[in-house]
Parts: C-alpha cells; sequence; structure tokens
C-alpha cells in the first residue's frame, strides 16, 4: 500500500485531489492530510471520506518542523503532494509577509522533513520517493493580449506577492533538485475552478452573489485572460506526474479554455438561467445587469495561457473537461450543496468580502 502525504488537502484543490485518489484507487493507498485549518481549508470538503480506514487527518502547519517530522517518524511516506500554500491575489497585497512565511517558509520545511526521512547514508534517496510541488502559472508573469503561452522554459517574472511567493517556493524545490538530486517534480498550473472553492475566488464568489440578488463585482475593464482548468482534470495530471513524471522535471498544465473575466461572469448567469427553474423567483434577478465594474486590482496580470504540450507528450495528459460543460457541473454542485456554502460565508469571510469589495469604487 503506498502512503501519500499530502499538505493542504482540506482546501480546494487538496479535496478534490483526494476524493479523486480514493475514487481511483481504493484501499491500495493510505493518505495522511496535514492541514492547519485556515479560513479556505474546510473539515466538510472531507466529510465522506473522514472515517475511511485508510485515511488520517493531521491538524498541523507545515512551517512546524516537529509536526512535520513527527508524521514523517511515525509513517514510511513514499509520496508527498505538496498543495498547501496562501493563494489569493487579493489577500497577499493586504498581508504579503503570511504568504512569505506559508508559501516559502512552509515549502523549505517540507523540503528538510522530506529529505531527512528520505536521504540515505550515502546522499542518495530510498527507492520510489517522490515530492511533489503543486504551483501555478502565476510565477511565469503576464503574457500580450495578441498571442503566447507559458513553457515550463519561460523565465520567471512575477509581479504580486502571492506569485512572487510561489516563485520563491519553486526555486526552493529547484535548489534541492539540483543540489542533492532530491526526488521531486513541479507542476505549474492554471486557473482552477469546480466544487469545494471558497467563495473569494471569481467563479464560485460570481454563482454565489448572483444566486444572492447581489452586484457582481468585475476587476478594471472585465478584458483579463485566465486559462481555466477544471479541479478534477488537475487532480489526474498531478496522480499522472507522481507516477509518470521523469524525476527533477517540471509540468505545465493547463486547461485549453482561455476566457476573459467578462466572457465568465455572463457564462455563469446564462448557465444558472437554464439551470433554474421558471418558478424559482432567483431566476428573474438574474441579468447582466447585475454586472458592476470596480476598480482594478494593483498590478493585476493581464493575461495567462499555458501550453501543457510536454505533459501531454511525456505523460499522456490533457484536458478532459471544456469550460462550458466544467461551469454547468461546478453549478449543479452548489445547487445540490447550498448548505455548504452558507456555512463558508459566515463570520470571517463576510468581514473580508466587505473590505475587499465593498469599499472599491464602481466605475464605467
Amino acid at each position: 500500500m503506498r502512503t501519500y502525504l499530502v499538505t493542504g488537502g482540506a482546501g480546494f484543490i487538496g479535496s478534490n485531489y483526494i476524493h479523486y485518489m480514493f475514487r481511483k484507487y481504493g484501499d491500495e493507498i493510505f493518505i495522511i492530510n496535514v492541514d492547519v485549518l485556515t479560513y479556505a481549508g474546510n473539515p466538510e470538503n472531507l466529510a465522506d471520506v473522514e472515517n475511511r480506514s485508510n485515511y488520517r487527518f493531521v491538524r498541523a502547519n507545515i512551517c512546524d518542523k516537529e509536526a512535520i517530522r513527527k508524521v514523517f517518524a511515525e509513517y514510511d511516506i513514499d509520496r508527498v503532494v505538496h498543495f498547501a500554500a496562501e493563494s489569493h491575489v487579493d489577500r497577499s497585497i493586504v498581508q504579503p509577509e503570511l504568504f512569505v512565511t506559508t508559501n516559502v517558509l512552509g515549502t523549505a520545511n517540507m523540503l528538510n522533513c522530506a529529505k531527512e526521512a528520505w536521504e540515505l547514508p550515502d546522499g542518495s534517496f530510498k527507492e520510489g520517493k517522490k515530492f511533489l510541488h503543486v504551483s501555478t502559472d502565476e510565477v511565469y508573469g503576464s503574457l500580450p493580449e495578441d498571442g503566447g503561452y507559458f513553457y515550463e522554459t519561460t523565465p520567471y517574472a512575477p509581479h504580486s506577492p502571492y506569485s512572487a511567493s510561489k516563485a520563491g517556493s519553486d526555486l526552493l524545490v529547484k535548489a534541492y533538485m539540483d543540489t542533492y538530486h532530491f526526488p521531486a517534480n513541479i507542476t505549474n498550473c492554471s486557473n482552477n475552478y469546480g466544487p469545494y472553492q471558497f467563495p473569494e475566488k471569481l467563479i464560485p464568489l460570481m454563482i454565489h452573489n448572483a444566486l444572492e440578488g447581489k452586484k457582481l463585482p468585475v476587476y478594471g475593464d472585465g478584458k483579463n485572460v485566465r486559462d481555466w482548468l477544471y479541479v478534477e482534470d488537475h487532480a489526474k495530471a498531478i496522480d499522472m506526474v507522481c507516477e509518470k513524471g521523469r524525476l527533477f522535471e517540471t509540468y505545465n498544465v493547463g486547461g485549453h479554455n482561455e476566457k476573459q473575466n467578462i466572457e465568465i461572469v455572463k457564462t455563469i448567469i446564462d448557465i444558472l438561467r437554464e439551470e433554474l427553474p421558471d418558478s424559482d423567483p432567483r431566476k428573474a434577478a438574474l441579468t447582466y445587469d447585475l454586472i458592476t465594474y470596480v476598480e482594478d486590482r494593483k498590478g493585476h496580470d493581464r493575461r495567462y495561457a499555458i501550453a501543457p504540450d510536454k505533459i501531454r507528450a511525456e505523460i499522456g495528459w490533457e484536458p478532459e473537461t471544456m469550460f462550458r460543460e466544467g461551469i454547468r457541473k461546478t453549478i449543479r454542485w452548489y445547487f445540490d450543496n447550498e448548505e455548504w456554502m452558507e456555512h463558508v460565508t459566515s463570520g470571517d469571510y463576510q468581514q473580508y468580502y466587505d473590505k475587499m469589495y465593498g469599499e472599491k469604487k464602481e466605475i464605467g
């Protein structure tokens, strides 16, 4: 039985990955989920797996050396899948130090603890071990609107405290691979969406606000472009890189779904109207009039787009879920889990939302 240490497994992508792995492998694997449970780490995301005999939850901070050492001492870890990170650009602008602490120092601690557990006396590493570091396309900076793609060879040019902190963590992993021949891979993914995503991010925020009849805040002119990846496709890519990826390599994971933000918002309104029955009073209020252009984010990158050529050629992965299909699946999930949304949109989240969007000046 292969043993996985998943960091940040109670978060959006991490919880979807754990669900995917249990669907695929069942009782053939053992997963230890280490999560400190910040605002975005939600135990409800994994309520249906928490009683499995081959699952353990450990509440710990990835910066806590003794806690992470203890996990490696108690379990013979075969794979580390490192999701844990502060990930929201807006929050990084307000609290940059937190992002450096978690994303850079936390990754350094995870690397050191894995190296300590896996390294042999001669400086080589135990057979079959791998550390997979999950990162973002934002480390590459911004692309021109009229073309170009991010490749694994694209120079890093981060613009926000978030992307800079992730770039720092990537470079640490690269340094460990180069210096120690530490068995690792890095994946850089495009924007994810799907079930269990905390509603500070664009798509769940727009779904939630639209159903509440609230304004839909869109930064600037709404024409910033992102490449969107359905989270289950990402989970599959991570598993395939773990099993088939060449050691020391980086793989870009993209969705081939480039969309302007304003197009995303309009698509959400359209599909919500299609999915809601005529008898639902919320349907009449779902119009483009809900869209409100607000003052742009500081340092807002104009366009991201990943070329997933390498992962397709070497590993055979490619995205399976086109955007409109993925948005419909996501909306149906939120319809079926409105209680989950109610729980995560109370308290601290509402205070944060009011601070980030309530004080933004409307434009246009």
